[in-house]
């Protein structure tokens, strides 16, 4: 049975892999398809779409919104999108505009406790990409503030410091709404990462299938059999397309790989043939 990734990223956010290399690697792994669903831009599908024609392998259009709910970051994932819609295209613009601001913010507040950093050091060391808290990690630690991206995050730029700013964020049913709008699939992503509970998680889930949601990532690579087990039953209780993927972001998250995750990740491609019915394709 052929395998798929439906959850990847490549360097125009947060990984370090360029499209077109992830489109070579892909097919090194053996791979009949992968999706590229990089945080708040689709900036890389044209080159991946473009480097993988002619070749055995489909690029999925793709994108992972960063929502809020009740607090907690919850990442919606939209396969299929039509990516190249005037007014989708406008709405991507303005999340990076946020971005862009938020990223000022947080880089005056480092330089105000004595950190060499400004935002136009990070575009010139991470051109074209979408920055984001990793890439401030990668930062810290080239530079010699910490020695690794986890001290990064304790003491610089994860959710409780000092020195962080939050993005402006939509909604999951915002995201939602806005994937469904322009003919792609909603994905829940990694539910178990979101540690809210089996009755929270629940009620999120509930919620977000009546806005609309359409699948769930039933298999990811730091999952646990019981988190498998749970994320099946949400899907068979909701109604909902079981998807799943790597989150492969290259040497940002080490010894995390494509198509195999940690090792044992196994998505098939019947996953992927229920997607497509649902986008119409």
């Amino acid at each position: 049975m052929n395998s798929v990734d439906l959850h990847v990223h490549s360097n125009k956010s947060d990984g370090t892999f360029t499209p077109s290399q992830l489109v070579d690697y892909a097919l090194e792994k053996g791979l009949s398809a992968f999706a590229l669903t990089d945080h708040d831009t689709t900036d890389g599908l044209d080159e991946a779409i473009s480097h993988a024609a002619a070749r055995p392998v489909e690029v999925i259009p793709g994108i992972e919104f960063s929502t809020e709910y009740e607090g907690k970051d919850i990442h919606i994932v939209g396969l299929y999108i039509h990516y190249k819609e005037p007014s989708f295209r406008d709405k991507i613009q303005s999340f990076v505009d946020s971005r862009t601001e938020r990223n000022i913010k947080m880089c005056r507040n480092l330089q105000e406790d004595g950190i060499d950093i400004t935002y136009e050091k990070l575009c010139e060391e991470h051109p074209d990409a979408v920055l984001t808290r990793a890439h401030y990690a990668v930062y810290l630690k080239e530079h010699g503030y910490v020695s690794s991206y986890a001290e990064a995050f304790a003491r610089y730029v994860g959710d409780h410091c000092k020195y962080y700013v939050p993005r402006e964020k939509i909604t999951p049913s915002q995201a939602i709404a806005l994937i469904l709008q322009n003919g792609g699939v909603p994905i829940l992503a990694h539910p178990p990462l979101y540690h809210m509970g089996k009755d929270r998680l629940d009620a999120l889930v509930s919620m977000l299938k009546q806005a609309g949601l359409v699948g769930i990532e039933a298999v990811y690579s730091t999952y646990e059999r019981q988190d498998e087990r749970d994320m099946f039953r949400l899907a068979k209780k909701y109604d909902l397309l079981p998807s799943g993927g790597s989150d492969f972001h290259g040497g940002n998250k080490p010894g995390l790989d494509l198509a195999v995750g940690y090792g044992k990740l196994f998505v098939p491609e019947e996953f992927l043939d229920n997607i497509k019915k649902a986008a119409g394709l």
